[in-house]
């Protein structure tokens, strides 16, 4: 990032990435949950599987350029593929598990581990404000959890993976970015190419009995299901994209915070068009004290002057 960014692009880039992230947040639980697709799995390997394909062809028409495939590539990006992968398969599985409420406020506790990652790996410090509103949207999810009459053990294991995972994956594509030899769309299209035989050989393992299940899904005769699986799909390049483009523009941790900002909109939708969610007054009321939180955060965020921007990003302006 440079000082050539105006706040516009900035502002701009973190609404591109939240209305992907609704989108691709209300479609895949309609996937999962409304027509009751039995991988979440599957879904994140089509997702890939399009990604690759669809920068493939746009780097052999000339529309987007990244490096080719060499032998010490693996070893230059690894970790991130990992995170990705995680970051895609957790959520996919928290989506399906959990009711989209929950699931939103939930998603409160990756800003916390990303702060944290920032501090630890980057030197980056947010002011007291941010601070402030991270622990309201904390301890809004602690009351919403406390009381979630629908609480399963693995649905928060999954959740709280993604968390993590989301932390790591935001937090290292800010470095990768940084070194500006793999661009955004190096990093999407090879984060895909690895990823997909990881997640092609965990359904593998996981049984050839789930696979046939996906394959003989009886929504496949269904034009709206097969519509919006490919929406899906098409929305994981979509949503990936957004994130690069947000956390080079701004920093991972207001990308972290747009993510879980703009599921305000999706947790009331949520409440009244998915049956999943089994409402109380305190949990109502936790979600209602995290989203206050939000809106201080989306505030504090784009207020913030340039001495208080995280380390990393000031120094690579030099």
């Amino acid at each position: 990032m440079n000082d050539s960014v105006s706040p516009a692009a900035k502002l701009g880039s973190a609404v591109f990435y939240a209305l992907a992230s609704i989108l691709i947040t209300t479609v895949n639980k309609s996937v999962l949950t409304s027509y009751n697709f039995p991988s979440a799995n599957i879904l994140s390997l089509g997702q890939m599987a399009c990604t690759i394909v669809v920068l493939f062809i746009a780097k052999l028409l000339g529309f987007v350029s990244f490096p080719r495939l060499s032998r010490d590539l693996p070893r230059r990006i690894f970790p991130l593929p990992i995170f990705t992968l995680a970051n895609s398969l957790l959520g996919l599985n928290a989506t399906q598990a959990l009711s989209i409420p929950m699931f939103t406020v939930l998603r409160r506790f990756s800003i916390l581990l990303t702060m944290i990652l920032e501090l630890w790996m980057l030197g980056s410090k947010p002011n007291r404000f941010v601070v402030l509103s991270v622990f309201i949207m904390i301890f809004g999810a602690l009351i919403a959890a406390a009381n979630d009459l629908a609480f399963d053990f693995l649905s928060y294991a999954f959740i709280f993976g993604n968390n993590l995972s989301t932390a790591a994956n935001g937090v290292y594509t800010k470095m990768f970015l940084n070194k500006k030899d793999l661009g955004k769309y190096g990093l999407l299209f090879y984060n895909a190419l690895f990823g997909f035989p990881l997640v092609a050989l965990l359904c593998h393992q996981i049984g050839q009995r789930h696979i046939d299940k996906a394959i003989e899904f009886e929504g496949w005769s269904n034009p709206m299901f097969c519509f919006k699986f490919l929406v899906s799909c098409m929305m994981g390049l979509v949503l990936n994209f957004a994130v690069v483009l947000c956390t080079q523009l701004n920093t991972s941790l207001t990308t972290t915070v747009v993510g879980c900002l703009k599921n305000i909109s999706i947790a009331y939708y949520g409440m009244l068009y998915f049956p999943d969610y089994v409402f109380s007054m305190l949990n109502f009321v936790g979600i209602n004290i995290s989203i206050l939180g939000s809106l201080l955060y989306s505030y504090v965020a784009f207020k913030t002057d340039k001495k208080s921007l995280p380390t990393y990003v000031r120094t690579s302006k030099a």
